[in-house]
């Protein structure tokens, strides 16, 4: 327990730092921050996906996080439009997983493997479900977890009405992609603790209580309510939040927020099932890995960018 609290506070004086960062400084050092969550997550989701029986290779998983990377900053840096972004982060996953799937194909090694394996597979079918585990990997979660570098610079996309929002924009959206989970995680915990009840998905995650999941969603919600208010006292904030995110809106983003964290939490938790681990990892001490730490952000993300991009437009 105490080491799961030092890290904790540890992971809370880390976000800190990377906001003050953000705002007195520049945005790329939180897209360090990302990156670096994306590369540990990507590698423990592929020996998750190895143990679960998804060939892949590991280390092609680890370096395309790069890819994604460079193509997100590219994109950002020379202002093109979000869909364009997003098109050419697809058609690099697709293009890197075929890839994949010729290297295979072609290599003697392939052949090796599957005679010492003893799998009666053809070489053809046994590459594209090497290459179809890339698929996986490349998308969760490196795919999702490379839209935070989007939401990092919100303000800077190509957006209609974005100016409207005085550059204040992503700092919210960021805000709030770590709170919502924060909140959603805590209180689902200490509420199922407190009511128990029926299980929530009892084959999956079998601690989760149906009375822990609505009591942790009903308490994100007041909480982020609160939130919101006293950054709209601010004259910083208030401009962002009095013209340009009413109330409902962001009332409704929260709630299918929290939703959308537990549901990435629970899938962490079928594939790590599915693998026969307790932990992804072991980097943060009493935590486990860092999947384990932002599997509910890996889902928020994309629902996030979505969410604030319809506000801004609408």
């Amino acid at each position: 327990m105490k080491k799961r609290i030092l890290t904790a506070v540890g992971i809370v004086v880390t976000l800190i730092l990377f906001f003050v960062l953000k705002v007195f400084v520049n945005d790329y050092f939180f897209d360090a921050l990302i990156f670096g969550m994306g590369a540990f997550a990507a590698y423990e989701t592929a020996k998750i996906l190895s143990k679960a029986g998804v060939k892949n290779y590991q280390y092609l998983c680890l370096s395309f996080v790069a890819v994604q990377f460079i193509s997100n900053f590219l994109g950002i840096f020379y202002k093109l439009p979000i869909w364009l972004i997003i098109v050419i982060d697809i058609a690099s996953i697709i293009v890197v997983a075929f890839g994949s799937f010729l290297w295979s194909l072609i290599s003697k090694k392939t052949k090796d493997e599957i005679r010492v394996k003893e799998v009666k597979i053809s070489k053809a079918k046994f590459s594209f479900n090497r290459a179809l585990g890339n698929l996986i990997c490349f998308i969760y979660p490196t795919f999702f977890v490379m839209l935070m570098m989007l939401l990092n610079h919100f303000d800077g996309l190509a957006l209609i009405n974005i100016d409207n929002y005085n550059g204040k924009l992503s700092l919210i959206v960021l805000l709030f992609m770590f709170l919502i989970p924060i909140f959603t995680d805590t209180f689902a915990m200490l509420i199922g603790m407190l009511i128990g009840g029926k299980k929530l998905c009892p084959k999956i995650s079998p601690k989760k209580t149906i009375s822990g999941a609505v009591g942790g969603t009903l308490c994100c919600v007041l909480l982020s309510v609160s939130v919101y208010y006293i950054l709209y006292s601010t004259n910083y904030f208030y401009t962002v939040l009095a013209q340009g995110l009413p109330i409902w809106a962001f009332i409704i983003i929260i709630l299918l927020g929290s939703i959308i964290a537990q549901t990435g939490d629970l899938f962490e938790s079928f594939l790590k099932r599915r693998a026969g681990v307790k932990d992804s990892g072991k980097i943060l001490p009493g935590h486990g890995g860092m999947l384990d730490r932002i599997d509910s952000y890996i889902f928020v993300a994309p629902f996030l960018l979505i969410a604030f991009a319809l506000v801004v437009v609408l």
